[in-house]
């Protein structure tokens, strides 16, 4: 709505992604509904409402979690967005991302999944923690459970999924339709398709540590195409400690701390280039 560039990059369509969703985050019924007809020149095929960001700038604005405690509210920006998606977006679908509650004393999932539905949205992805947790303490499972058999549109289950074997677990235990991989792709994007081995086949080949560095690299040059090579190089540099350490029985990079220590000091992807050749010369 404020023509901002760094929004319009965001919103670019990978050659290669065959499913295209955007997620919006807002409190006003009006503006949202205008924000999500303006999405139309990008052809999305999934129109989401973010009601799960915990971070003070945006709760502070009524958006994110902070949305799911006026459910009247609620209720009218689904319904706006719904209507917006059947006006000008050729009726895809609409869905939520919610989280338990605000706190432990306000765990309200079931009411505001209810209003979703009513308002006529088409799945809710649920993370099953509260926004006083932020990040923190453990994922409830067995509310998502709980969730799935109260609902007739699909629930997505988020939340502590760090592993191909995480996210079998959690289809298991709470029949979910489907999972929704967040921290735990980070530095890990092979956690889908290892997943989808997983889930097929009953095993994955592990991501061996110099095709994990290698994606890194085509990682950090991809993201410098978008935001620019000082910003990119800034960012990189947690998504790199992620890389190197070790997941799921699989072994971290050996000499990993050392490595982290130069790579997060990198200014730019020649010097990325330089320490990452030097690892992988010394054995990686």
């Amino acid at each position: 709505m404020r023509d901002s560039a760094k929004t319009a990059a965001l919103l670019r369509r990978a050659e290669n992604e065959a499913r295209y969703a955007i997620q919006l985050f807002g409190s006003d019924p009006d503006i949202m509904g205008r924000a999500a007809r303006m999405l139309a020149p990008w052809r999305p095929e999934v129109l989401d409402l973010n009601c799960g960001c915990p971070v003070p700038k945006v709760v502070k604005t009524g958006a994110g979690s902070a949305l799911m405690r006026d459910p009247g509210r609620f209720a009218l920006v689904v319904e706006s967005l719904v209507r917006a998606s059947r006006e000008a977006l050729g009726g895809i679908p609409v869905t939520v991302k919610i989280r338990s509650g605000w706190d432990e004393g306000s765990i309200n999932y079931r009411e505001i999944s209810r209003i979703a539905v009513e308002a006529g949205a088409d799945l809710v992805a649920f993370h099953a923690r509260t926004r006083a947790q932020g990040y923190g303490g453990k994922a409830d499972w067995s509310l998502i459970a709980d969730l799935v058999s109260r609902l007739r549109v699909p629930v997505i289950g988020s939340g502590d999924l760090y592993s191909a074997e995480d996210a079998e677990r959690m289809l298991k235990e709470t029949v979910c339709g489907g999972v929704m991989f967040a921290r735990g792709a980070m530095g890990n994007p092979f956690i889908f398709s290892e997943t989808k081995e997983l889930l097929k086949g009953g095993s994955y080949r592990p991501t061996p540590i110099p095709e994990r560095l290698a994606t890194g690299f085509r990682q950090l040059g991809l993201l410098a195409a978008d935001i620019g090579e000082e910003a990119a190089c800034r960012e990189m540099r947690k998504q790199f400690c992620a890389y190197t350490k070790g997941r799921s029985g699989e072994p971290g990079v050996p000499g990993a701390a050392a490595l982290r220590n130069r790579l997060v000091h990198a200014v730019s992807i020649d010097e990325y280039r330089i320490i990452l050749l030097a690892a992988s010369r010394s054995g990686v």
